[in-house]
């Protein structure tokens, strides 16, 4: 009888071996593996997963991975390639991790979940030929690709002659259109990259157990690695991995010899005291150059639960400490010529323009954002950003066309997703895009994932409950919006404007008037929900004041075209508000007459 042979197939095979393996583990080996399962899991795997290939085994160092198409194989690899240089641009050179990638389309022999043969031997061969950081590719799989990949460039290296292959292999290299550390593939017609989004860089400390309870030191641990984690979801942030700073536990430090070793910005120091059943934590961020205090904070509480008074204590000390990073970072900038200011930096002063909500600032935010993307065009956050500005100005009409703009922003947010699609921000101005085209669905899907990347970001939880409000859930979205209050006490004053709009959505008007009168610079929007909510409290001196501030501020104002920029889902949520304002007297469409407060013949309730 006839015995069958080991299934055969053609694949495409991608080798992958991290560059100076030993040297880093020798430095530091704990914080290498953690760095290295921290690129795996958020870089290394995902590309992988969303290109179709299969990992056949890892090396410790290094992974065999098997794709279908070669096309696939190669996005992977300039994927990699791409980020990890992005990722590499942080940190200090001796720290860098790279790999180097080879990419043979060959013949294998599966045996169960493992491939051999010479189609793999080449692709391992092809690997130790590629430079740090770079990709080679054998004549094979050259062949297959043609003209397909934007952004690529073939640099033809000649037949090479490699260990334990008795025939020269035809070798090209892979060149990305920004060098290998810059841009993925398909990211055609960027402009050229000048400069660099550098990134605060921040250390945290094991916090110190002042208890004299080693029982406590469970907790001080827990909290510093919660807080590690928490923070290394803000993508502006670059945070020193656990295994890195833990080295330092128990020791007595100077910040600036922390600030040298690992080549950061700042750093963050803590204590945990028990005292009966409380426990006390005090944390403080230092600037790692010049050992100055920027901020500090002491939080209290029971220890009924230590579990959630440390899950308690995290959310509050990672709400709080990006933004006194953000505005420490703000002052450096503001010492420096805007033009020599670094593309990060660009991006920080226009977040700070925008959150003030007024024309003229917005126009000065964009300036600002395309300074950035001149310095670094590939710049993920930088692209959200613009699409975020680009969307205040349509908001409030402040652009010349509003399809164009509104285009133009979808334009940024594909960008921004293509280079970066685990950045929170590109996927809550996603969310808001979609919210503007009353497509409550996608807002959900990009609104829930901008939620996962980041649950501490105060922007992605205030509009948690915007969203909610739209849904016609606003006794859920006060909630949010009061959380996202919690979590930035400097919040914007926008955040007024949601509170009470969800207020008057659930029909607790004294509790909205309260919530917009916190607003110090009103525009015509608010004191359209004033005029509104003074009609549904019976308060006709109050409502027919802001309607007449209504038609001052926006003489062509009517209620017709303001509720086509409101996006309830449910009509008796959009009805409601509709009452309010006719109540208030305000014109049903443009050139009506404007009604006395008290005619009430044509409102519908």
């Amino acid at each position: 009888m006839d015995v069958p042979g080991p299934e055969r197939r053609l694949a495409a095979v991608l080798a992958a071996d991290m560059v100076g393996f030993s040297r880093l583990m020798e430095v530091d080996e704990a914080g290498t593996l953690a760095r290295l399962k921290t690129h795996r899991i958020e870089l290394i795997d995902p590309a992988i997963a969303k290109n179709h290939g299969r990992i056949i085994k890892t090396t410790g160092d290094g992974m065999l991975v098997e794709f279908h198409s070669v096309v696939d194989a190669v996005l992977c690899a300039a994927e990699i390639q791409g980020r990890m240089g992005r990722r590499n641009a942080d940190v200090t050179p001796p720290r860098w991790m790279q790999f180097r990638i080879g990419i043979n389309l060959g013949d294998v022999i599966v045996d169960q979940n493992d491939i051999f043969g010479d189609g793999v031997n080449v692709a391992a061969r092809l690997e130790a030929l590629a430079e740090p950081g770079g990709i080679c590719i054998s004549s094979a799989v050259r062949d297959q690709l043609g003209q397909r990949l934007d952004g690529v460039a073939f640099e033809d290296i000649g037949e090479q002659n490699v260990k334990n292959i008795a025939r020269p292999i035809r070798v090209y290299r892979i060149r990305l259109e920004e060098g290998p550390a810059s841009t993925p593939v398909g990211t055609k017609g960027t402009a050229k990259t000048t400069g660099k989004s550098k990134k605060p860089s921040i250390a945290v400390l094991p916090f110190a157990n002042m208890s004299g309870d080693p029982e406590q030191e469970f907790f001080a641990d827990g909290l510093t690695e919660d807080i590690i984690t928490e923070l290394s979801r803000f993508h502006d942030l670059l945070v020193i991995s656990r295994n890195s700073t833990f080295v330092y536990k128990g020791k007595a430090v100077k910040v600036q010899d922390v600030g040298r070793e690992f080549g950061v910005d700042y750093v963050i120091e803590g204590s945990v005291r028990k005292a009966g059943d409380r426990v006390r934590v005090t944390v403080q961020l230092i600037d790692a150059e010049t050992d100055r205090h920027i901020w500090a904070e002491r939080y209290d509480g029971e220890l009924r639960d230590i579990f959630a008074i440390q899950d308690e204590m995290t959310r509050a000390i990672v709400a709080t400490l990006p933004g006194r990073v953000e505005a420490a970072t703000h002052d450096r900038a503001n010492r420096k010529p805007t033009d020599n200011m670094a593309a990060y930096e660009c991006v920080l002063a226009a977040k700070v323009l925008h959150h003030r909500s007024n024309r003229e600032d917005n126009a000065r935010a964009q300036l600002l954002l395309d300074r950035a993307l001149e310095l670094d065009a590939n710049y993920a956050h930088a692209h959200a950003w613009k699409a975020c500005v680009l969307g205040q100005t349509w908001v409030y009409s402040g652009c010349a066309d509003r399809e164009a703009t509104f285009q133009q922003v979808a334009s940024e947010l594909e960008t921004a997703l293509v280079l970066d699609d685990n950045d929170s921000d590109v996927h809550r101005i996603l969310a808001a895009l979609n919210l503007n085209r009353d497509d409550h669905e996608k807002a959900t899907y990009h609104q829930e994932r901008a939620l996962a990347l980041n649950p501490n970001y105060d922007l992605v939880v205030v509009q948690q409950g915007e969203l909610l409000t739209w849904l016609g859930r606003p006794e859920e979205g006060v909630d949010w919006i009061k959380k996202a209050m919690r979590l930035n006490p400097y919040h914007p004053e926008r955040f007024w404007s949601h509170l009470g709009r969800a207020y008057y959505c659930a029909e607790k008007y004294a509790e909205a008037a309260e919530a917009l009168s916190r607003i110090t610079r009103p525009d015509h929007t608010h004191h359209a929900f004033l005029a509104g909510i003074f009609a549904q409290m019976g308060n006709a001196i109050a409502a027919g004041a802001h309607a007449a501030e209504v038609l001052k501020r926006e003489p062509a104002f009517s209620v017709a075209n303001h509720l086509s920029t409101q996006h309830y889902k449910r009509d008796v949520d959009r009805q409601r508000y509709e009452a309010g304002l006719l109540r208030a007297g305000l014109p049903a469409r443009s050139g009506a007459q404007r009604r006395p407060i008290g005619d009430r013949s044509r409102v519908r309730t």
